[in-house]
């Protein structure tokens, strides 16, 4: 009666003849409670075909709804006995809400159905009590929906997903080389142009394979406002990513002035560039001008009237600086500043925007590149190339969230086997994935409570559909989601095969949400793509 997943911290009890959910199950919500109301209506109610109406607190069998100051955020207190119904208890409406999740969990699977597959059998709650609380406070999942445009219905399904595993950060990687996805009214060409390449490489970069069509896509302004009232009623706060100065050859086809133009011919520019179509790193990059400055400010002022979260990422990593080597004009940038080179020009790019993010109320986050050349003053990092930019940068006394690529990206392969669709890096399975730490060993107590929390990471080159982003999110972003939630052991002690058996019951939950994840056994057959090429990495990754 306890598959839950994550684990919680506390479990008393939950044992059979519990509380009966029913027809006239009475759904009472202090104030505060709005979304969960809410949420238990539109989705619970919906599974279980139950009105769930409004009534006294005092109901018998009713499911109450509250908060408690004496809980931690996030915290709550899930306690089920026969004369007093269901009550959920939160440290805040958050709290409330994954209260409400792990509710769910203790209906079964049928509860994640979005209508009644019984609608004359009631579902019983187990009697027992939950304590829960999040270890971190930034549980991140980043989509990449520049690669591959994700419409807008799978991004709303994929908030939910995260919601059902108490994900609480959608890191939105909005912009790269191979397409801009989101509408800046001020600079149309940015979607007119910027958001459609005219056809794109199958598999690894080095695969002779293309999909000769068009791709593309964007959201519009009123998409993104849906997108993100849709993740706060569930209480996941939207980061969005849009990339500077490296991975911006789609704005620079839009805007040709955005780019190098005083380089030589033969190493590209700004001028006849299209989106592209390739995967990689490109060299087109942004040139260091005033005019780029300015650019891009308008284009963050749209952003932050879109979205309100503290955190903007601007990534900042993979940015080769070839172009500004032989720019006359980056060159001549450089002189100007001071600077020591093209490494402290992009650590001037980076904290103009740290600066100006800064004076309107917001912080900046960036992949660990940005600590090249020098950390801006108030940046947080993205630690993806290993644990080392994140120890360097929590020692420095800077804010720090844990996603090292060769533990927790998931479009890496998830066996070694040739049935494998598209291989791609170092083999990471379910049970790697359950074994990743985020707070590194070497942090002392205190440079450890920089790191805010940990993400997982879904870059989308060889996924060009949800039921490829699917396969590669799942079940491991479920192993991911109890790592980033739970108070667990050293990762060499902690108790896998246990996972194992919850995970039984979580797949038939997976199931019922319609999520094709990669079966225990291998891929199913049409989730394999033979002939593809890939990028397969031997050997253990490494841990540094």
């Amino acid at each position: 009666m306890s598959e839950l997943i994550p684990a919680p911290r506390a479990v008393e009890g939950l044992h059979r003849g519990g509380v009966l959910l029913e027809g006239d199950t009475i759904l009472w919500a202090a104030p505060g409670t709005g979304t969960t109301e809410r949420w238990l209506r539109a989705t619970l109610g919906a599974a279980l075909g139950l009105p769930l109406r409004p009534g006294p607190r005092d109901a018998r069998g009713g499911v109450r709804l509250l908060l408690d100051d004496s809980l931690g955020p996030e915290a709550y207190r899930l306690s089920v006995a026969a004369e007093r119904g269901v009550e959920i208890r939160g440290g805040d409406p958050a709290g409330v809400f994954w209260g409400a999740q792990t509710l769910r969990q203790l209906l079964g699977p049928e509860a994640f159905r979005r209508a009644p597959v019984r609608p004359d059998r009631a579902l019983g709650v187990p009697h027992g009590i939950i304590e829960d609380s999040p270890r971190f406070r930034w549980r991140g999942l980043m989509l990449d929906v520049a690669r591959h445009f994700m419409p807008k219905d799978g991004v709303l399904r994929y908030l939910d997903l995260m919601a059902a595993h108490k994900l609480n950060v959608f890191h939105f990687h909005l912009t790269d080389d191979q397409g801009w996805r989101l509408e800046i009214k001020r600079h149309p060409r940015l979607t007119e142009v910027g958001s459609w390449r005219s056809r794109t490489k199958f598999g690894h970069r080095a695969s002779p394979l293309w999909e000769e069509k068009p791709h593309g896509g964007h959201y519009t302004h009123d998409d993104i406002r849906e997108i993100v009232a849709y993740a706060a009623e569930r209480h996941i706060t939207v980061v969005p990513e849009i990339d500077v100065p490296g991975h911006s050859q789609a704005a620079v086809a839009a805007y040709p002035e955005l780019g190098n133009t005083d380089v030589p011919a033969s190493m590209a520019r700004g001028t006849g560039l299209s989106v592209w179509d390739n995967w990689g790193v490109s060299p087109n990059v942004l040139a260091p001008t005033d005019n780029t400055l300015r650019f891009y400010e308008g284009v963050f002022e749209e952003v932050l009237e879109l979205f309100p979260s503290e955190f903007i990422h601007v990534g900042g990593d993979e940015c080769p600086k070839d172009q500004w080597r032989q720019s006359p004009s980056a060159q001549a940038r450089i002189r100007e500043l001071g600077l020591a080179g093209e490494d402290a020009l992009q650590s001037w790019f980076i904290g103009h925007f740290d600066t100006w993010l800064s004076a309107r109320g917001r912080r900046l986050i960036g992949w660990d590149e940005i600590l090249e050349g020098g950390l801006a003053a108030g940046a947080t990092v993205s630690s993806w190339r290993g644990y080392a930019g994140g120890i360097a940068a929590a020692r420095a006394g800077h804010d720090v969230v844990m996603c090292p690529e060769q533990q927790v990206y998931l479009d890496h392969r998830q066996a070694g086997g040739p049935d494998e669709p598209v291989p791609i890096g170092y083999v990471r399975t379910l049970e790697d994935v359950y074994r990743f730490e985020p707070v590194p060993p070497q942090l002392t107590e205190a440079e450890a409570r920089h790191v805010l929390g940990t993400q997982a990471n879904l870059w989308t080159e060889v996924m060009e559909d949800q039921a490829r982003v699917d396969y590669q999110a799942f079940p491991r972003l479920a192993a991911f989601a109890e790592v980033a939630w739970s108070e667990l052991p050293a990762p060499a002690e902690r108790d896998f095969a246990g996972f194992e058996r919850r995970m039984a019951t979580h797949y038939r939950r997976l199931d019922a949400l319609g999520v094709g994840y990669r079966p225990p056994t291998g891929p199913r057959p049409w989730q394999r793509r033979p002939g593809v090429l890939g990028r397969p990495i031997e050997g253990a990754p490494p841990s540094r």
